[in-house]
């Protein structure tokens, strides 16, 4: 999707993943000619937009909470803001058989040396966690981003639900319920049934129980995925 973007000379301004969607913001004036070369990379016929109606006006907004204590998450500093830069990076690790979960590109903007530079954040399984800190920084003098910052002692934790669709709150409740319990967020992404947030590791349970707890969700889905 990046390579095709960045061929098509759109610049991607922010991301945001879940396990069935990629998102990108770009410029508004470049959204017809997106749309066009990602149809055409991937084969498929484009068609307007419509609500998609998932789940009953009834249904549970949560219907279960997960917990993964085995990613690790990498953060590049000083991207530079040009098209290209995310299908180079994530093209080093694709090549390298490295799969990647959450990704935040963050929307501010800083001029650097009198370049514009984003920065951007990801999670991988932890096991492949040092063999992306060394392919990146490897690729870091070539490619002109800054640090590689590798931070294994984290965990995610995810609230799913078709029910959450166009009912406002639902997120706002779950940070509040790690706020009251003094567990700092570190990234966010969210899909149309799923919001995950990134913890410190030796919260990751606390954080899970928390928000069970918030939702009333006793005797329904509650999973940990194991370190």
């Amino acid at each position: 999707m990046f390579a095709t973007l960045a061929a098509a000379g759109v610049n991607i301004q922010m991301i945001s993943t879940s396990e069935v969607k990629v998102s990108c913001v770009i410029d508004a004036s470049d959204g017809d000619r997106a749309v066009a070369a990602l149809c055409q990379a991937f084969e498929i016929v484009a068609s307007p937009a419509s609500p998609i109606s998932l789940t009953s006006p009834t249904a549970p907004p949560v219907r279960g909470v997960a917990l993964d204590l085995n990613q690790a998450r990498l953060a590049i500093r000083q991207v530079p803001d040009r098209p290209g830069m995310s299908a180079k990076l994530f093209g080093i690790l694709a090549e390298h058989n490295i799969s990647v979960d959450m990704i935040i590109q963050s929307q501010r903007c800083r001029v650097i040396d009198g370049v514009a530079r984003r920065d951007i954040a990801f999670t991988v399984p932890r096991m492949d966690g040092e063999n992306a800190l060394q392919l990146l920084t490897t690729a870091a003098t070539d490619l002109g981003w800054g640090d590689v910052i590798l931070d294994s002692a984290i965990a995610k934790v995810s609230i799913v639900g078709a029910g959450m669709v166009g009912q406002p709150g639902v997120a706002a409740k779950m940070f509040d319920a790690l706020a009251k319990h003094q567990i700092n967020i570190q990234m966010i992404a969210t899909s149309e049934i799923k919001i995950s947030c990134v913890v410190s590791q030796e919260q990751g349970v606390q954080a899970l129980q928390v928000i069970h707890a918030a939702f009333d969700l006793a005797g329904s889905e509650k999973f940990v995925v194991p370190a």
